[in-house]
């Protein structure tokens, strides 16, 4: 149980970036996309960031550090990025 907190824990800022990025991405760039895309933004994003938080955890050795969580904002933005082009 403790485990699957931890995990779920640890994921959880990726999944919150990824979803605020994906819908914010319409008022922003004007583009209308259906729900499959906005399903694949979501899902793309959070896997870039759940591997930025995981290097960042093994680089660092520590989890929750502003470095990783800066870094992970940067990768979803830039995937976010070449996603609407």
């Amino acid at each position: 149980m403790s485990l699957t907190v931890h995990l779920l824990n640890f994921i959880a800022p990726a999944c919150a970036v990824a979803a605020w990025m994906a819908l914010v991405t319409p008022l922003v760039t004007r583009i209308s996309p259906g729900w499959r895309a906005w399903r694949r933004q979501f899902v793309l994003n959070s896997f870039i960031g759940v591997c930025v938080l995981l290097i960042g955890l093994l680089w660092l050795g520590n989890d929750g550090k502003i470095l990783t969580y800066a870094a992970m904002v940067l990768a979803c933005a830039t995937t976010q990025w070449l996603l609407t082009l």
